[in-house]
């Protein structure tokens, strides 16, 4: 595969891989236990293994280790395969379903023992991915994710469209399948580092040494290369799409796909604006895009596959456009380096996984889903080898089926652009009714409003006339409580100017009283009595203080004073 521009291999990798040692062609015999076709991951994985158990193994690769798709993908290692959990379910049957899904998940736990035990340098792992939907089918991703958490014990969230666009600021994307136990990875550092680890444990790894073919009848296989012949009781065919004719019972069973991918220029701040999770990102459409961030603020992205070997013309602008499709808030996007990725499917999109024949065994057709599934391969195969372990049976009913050749090739690429318009079709009524819906709660919103607005108004004006009501009865209140008060007081007034005739009037009474009282005890009489009677009973005198000028009463009440004692 070779990168736009006619560089061969991406410039993006070689440019952030560690060091490798130069690994010299074949030049002789060898004599071993098994022999490995095959420098990607898969087959170093068999490699590993094989040595670990104490056998003898050598590993042929055409050019340099993880050369093709091994070292060149996008790094994601997550549970599963390339094809859907419902359609295996539909072949085999949940129980061994459920035991093909255990074992893809052993592969992501294989990848990530290995990068602890060893000490890879350069892989940088991390966490998350999202699976998200370019279409509204919240129903149908609920009843997945409960499926696979209930039947497989699986580790995995919905996501609500909210939380997805929270983080991924497109509205291209609905909602999503989040896998907290995925990680990422660069696969040429890992590739390189399993091979180191391969190496140390005792295995040689022969490069630029293609096989050319191999004599399977006895029962030790012979595989001839350019300059030297390998004997071996096993072979382990894992070159995948670039097997050739070594072996056409397989080779012809592997349709080669194209994928593509790119790395951005720099994008600065406006891509942590766009894209805030940190983890992997790809969608559920036939070839649809993947991505993740690289070097704090670059895209490493892929999209769409084909039948087509090479990279096409305008690879670049194509993928520019795809990123703008997703993120047009990104504006102009400048790509770096952009190059083809060629690997190998099966008709029924599984791996190939097992023997073909006495001492012969195949890894295979990972469909763009094989940093976990390379690694459960290639140690389901080597414990198969050394230990009699039957674990790859369960992949029995995957056989080798005719891919159909050239027809066959352009059959897949119809089907796939089959795939990409029922896809397109789909996300544009997704689209629609998604504008529709989104119009519809912002007019809702709107009619919300001004019915809170009017109701607000309503309740000021009400406010506003019970506080003038209020007002004018409180003073109303304080003119009629003034008017009581004021009158309270002129009454007071009043009772206070009588007191003190009330007090005169009574204590003239009280005196007559006792006057009487003391001439009918004592039967005196006269005109000193009399005068002293009417001067006391006179009601027109008043005492006065002492030093103040006597008044006399009117001649008029002193001779109704007078008559009135003469009568008595």
């Amino acid at each position: 595969m070779a990168e736009a521009g006619g560089m061969d291999g991406p410039k993006w990798y070689a440019e952030t891989t560690v060091a490798a040692p130069e690994r010299a062609p074949l030049v002789q015999d060898a004599d071993v236990d098994v022999c490995v076709i095959g420098g990607g991951l898969a087959g170093l994985t068999v490699a590993r293994e094989i040595v670990r158990a104490g056998w003898s193994v050598v590993v042929l690769e055409a050019k340099k280790i993880a050369w093709n798709a091994s070292g060149r993908n996008a790094g994601f290692v997550a549970p599963g395969f390339s094809e859907r959990i419902e359609n295996i379910i539909e072949r085999v049957g949940l129980s061994r379903a459920k035991q093909l899904w255990a074992l893809s998940a052993d592969g992501v736990e294989y990848v990530r023992a290995t990068i602890r035990e060893t000490g890879m340098p350069g892989v940088t792992a991390a966490d998350g991915r999202l699976i998200v939907l370019r279409r509204n089918a919240e129903d149908e991703l609920l009843r997945h994710v409960a499926m696979m958490r209930v039947d497989f014990g699986a580790r995995l969230d919905a996501w609500p469209t909210e939380q997805v666009r929270e983080v991924l600021r497109s509205e291209r994307y609905f909602q999503a399948v989040h896998l907290p136990g995925a990680f990422r990875i660069h696969p040429r550092n890992y590739a390189l580092g399993l091979a180191a680890a391969a190496e140390q444990a005792g295995a040689r790894i022969f490069e630029d040494t293609p096989a050319l073919a191999m004599d399977s009848a006895g029962v030790r296989k012979r595989v001839d290369t350019p300059k030297g012949r390998v004997r071996a009781g096993h072979v382990v065919l894992a070159g995948g799409a670039h097997l050739g004719s070594v072996f056409r019972a397989v080779s012809e069973t592997l349709l080669p796909v194209s994928s593509y991918m790119a790395v951005t220029a720099p994008l600065g701040e406006a891509l942590g604006d766009a894209v805030r999770y940190r983890g992997s990102v790809s969608d559920t459409r036939r070839g649809g895009d993947y991505y993740r961030i690289v070097d704090g603020d670059r895209l490493l992205w892929g999209s769409r596959i084909s039948t087509r070997i090479s990279a096409p013309r305008g690879l670049a602008g194509s993928i520019e456009r795809d990123i703008r499709d997703v993120y047009p808030q990104l504006g102009a996007v400048k790509i770096d380096h952009a190059w083809s990725g060629l690997m190998s499917y099966a008709v029924h999109k599984m791996p190939l996984i097992g023997e073909v024949m006495p001492g012969v065994w195949v890894t295979g057709a990972f469909g763009g889903h094989g940093i976990n599934t390379t690694a459960m391969a290639g140690d389901v195969i080597a414990s198969a080898i050394v230990a009699g372990d039957d674990r790859w049976r369960l992949f029995s009913a995957y056989e080798l089926v005719w891919t159909g050749g050239a027809w066959g090739r352009a059959a897949a690429q119809i089907l796939f652009w089959a795939r990409r318009l029922q896809d397109a079709v789909a996300e544009g009524l997704a689209q629609r009714r998604d504008t529709a819906r989104r119009r519809a709660v912002q007019q809702a919103a709107h009619e919300a409003a001004e019915r809170e607005r009017r109701a607000t108004e309503a309740v000021q004006r009400r406010a506003a006339e019970e506080a003038a009501r209020a007002a004018a009865e409180e003073s109303a209140e304080r003119f009629a409580a003034a008017q009581r008060n004021a009158a309270q007081r002129a009454h007071q007034a009043a009772v206070q100017a009588k007191q003190p005739r009330r007090i005169a009037d009574t204590v003239a009474a009280h005196k007559v009283e006792l006057l009487r009282a003391a001439r009918a005890a004592g039967g005196g009489g006269g005109g000193g009595g009399e005068a002293e009677l009417g001067n006391e009973a006179g009601h027109g005198f008043e005492t006065a203080p002492a030093g103040s000028e006597e008044k006399p009463a009117a001649p008029r009440q002193l001779s109704k004073s007078r008559r009135k004692a003469k009568r008595t």
